[in-house]
């Protein structure tokens, strides 16, 4: 995959992993990993939903979230994904839960709580189309996806903002993302 030799399975540290049978060439395939991110706005005692229009989940109410870019900070990330699927925007507050789940595609998702900062909620019309802010009475109505549930569960029931950025580390650190308790 780097210089086009032909890959070989092979045992890299202990791991049968994809590597380049070429001399000289280091390649090793580690594997496929998704990251996501998602987003609980609070605003007036109601968290900001947004119903599938796609799968996977279509039909189900989710909070808003997506995918990192690749290269994208991951609380630009969440922010871009809010605005992008609601036409709301908010700021990072801190991570307050973290999902892993290792599977054919490695998928780690990082969820945000957010301060509500401007904006209605509007559905982009494409990965959504609904959206809104719902109180926990309303929720009780509504097919809200079972992972939704527990994030909401984990921001409502927090006693802290969860892992925080750090803007002023110890070490100067430039281009890397860095939360703290």
């Amino acid at each position: 995959m780097s210089c086009g030799a032909p890959l070989e399975i092979r045992d890299v540290d202990g791991t049968m992993r994809k590597a380049c049978t070429a001399d000289g060439c280091s390649f090793v395939h580690w594997g496929n990993y998704s990251i996501g991110v998602g987003a609980l706005v609070l605003r007036d005692e109601k968290v900001l939903l947004v119903r599938r229009a796609q799968e996977p989940g279509k039909g189900y109410w989710t909070n808003p979230g997506g995918y990192i870019e690749q290269l994208e900070m991951i609380h630009d990330s969440i922010k871009r994904e809010v605005k992008e699927e609601t036409a709301v925007d908010a700021e990072v507050r801190g991570i307050v839960a973290l999902r892993d789940l290792p599977r054919n595609i490695h998928n780690v998702y990082i969820a945000f709580a957010m301060d509500y900062v401007s904006g209605e909620p509007e559905p982009d019309g494409v990965e959504v189309d609904m959206a809104g802010f719902y109180s926990l009475q309303e929720l009780e109505t509504m097919n809200v996806a079972g992972f939704t549930r527990w994030l909401i569960d984990v921001a409502l029931r927090s006693g802290s903002d969860g892992l925080t950025e750090d803007p002023a580390p110890i070490v100067k650190m430039d281009g890397h993302g860095l939360f703290r308790v």
